[in-house]
């Protein structure tokens, strides 16, 4: 693993969070259309099957996901089912353009994690760098004025992308340090069919069990049923293949390649990237406290950038 920077490297790293930004705002786009929580299921269903005829092999001895169900249905829960229901749910409130920076918080989150849950303490820098991307996160939340952040006036999607984060946080971490019977030796193989469409398929499976019971309890709450046309067929493509499965491809080919120090520079491109699609597609251009808040996250990062910690994987 190298932190060499070639062109393919560039724009695997950087379709990524293109296609993430993408997502935040074609859940913003399906507002009134799409319930949040259902948009979520039908995303991963259609990822479930789009996955199926690349990691169907993992399925093929049902003992080997039996005697991990525990952990993967947690990872499942946390990586399919929460985080992106919680995302869709925060679009209905917010903006394309705070949610993804608020999502930059992500090192703030996963150090907090790591030092109280998994017994890894960060180092002085690490601890620096996330103040200052902290401080970005606030001046987010708080629209650019100290009055508003001291009133505690917060956006409703702007709290659910926070715990959504968090959620995420638990994840990665969950990634870094599974239990012994996914280290090692007692791993399964990616020739056993555990290879990245694989391990993603069964999560994803997982996942939908989750997405299910909170779309029928946002059905029973009353949601307004699905506004179908082409259009929301085409969002629900582009939610499933393209900030799904090839979003995780390019994302994880570029970790696997560049290292997760330089790959966080990158993530930090999702914001850039909402507020450029936010503007041309719904008119909703970034305000001068964005930019404020995205200098402070990607100074936090450039701080804390550490080769020690652990991998950061941001969905859209």
């Amino acid at each position: 693993m190298s932190g060499h920077l070639s062109l393919r490297l560039a724009a695997l790293l950087t379709l990524a969070p293109l296609l993430w930004a993408g997502n935040a705002v074609v859940g913003r786009l399906m507002v009134g259309q799409v319930p949040p929580l259902t948009l979520n299921l039908l995303r991963w269903a259609l990822t479930a099957l789009i996955l199926l005829p690349l990691g169907w092999r993992a399925l093929r001895q049902p003992q080997r996901i039996t005697r991990r169900w525990g952990y993967l249905a947690l990872v499942g829960l946390l990586g399919v089912g929460l985080f992106n229901s919680l995302q869709y749910l925060a679009l209905v409130t917010s903006t394309p353009i705070n949610v993804t920076l608020v999502a930059c918080s992500m090192p703030v989150w996963m150090l907090a994690v790591g030092t109280l849950f998994f017994g890894v303490h960060p180092t002085k820098r690490q601890l620096a760098g996330a103040a200052v991307g902290l401080a970005g996160v606030l001046w987010v939340i708080g629209r650019g004025s100290l009055q508003t952040l001291l009133t505690v006036r917060l956006v409703p999607g702007d709290l659910f992308m926070l715990a959504a984060v968090i959620g995420w946080a638990f994840y990665s971490w969950l990634l870094v340090q599974p239990p012994a019977h996914m280290r090692g030796a007692e791993r399964p193989t990616a020739e056993e069919g555990w290879d990245w469409a694989g391990f993603l398929l069964v999560q994803t499976l997982f996942g939908l069990a989750a997405a299910g019971l909170f779309t029928a309890g946002e059905q029973l709450a009353g949601a307004a049923p699905i506004q179908w046309s082409l259009g929301v067929l085409g969002a629900l493509l582009y939610v499933s293949l393209g900030a799904s499965v090839l979003a995780y491809r390019c994302w994880g080919l570029g970790v696997a390649e560049g290292g997760p120090a330089l790959a966080a520079f990158f993530n930090n491109l999702t914001p850039l990237f909402a507020a450029v699609l936010s503007a041309l597609v719904l008119g909703d251009s970034p305000q001068p406290y964005h930019g404020v808040a995205f200098v402070l996250i990607v100074a936090g990062i450039a701080v804390s950038a550490s080769r020690s910690g652990p991998a950061q994987k941001v969905p859209g």
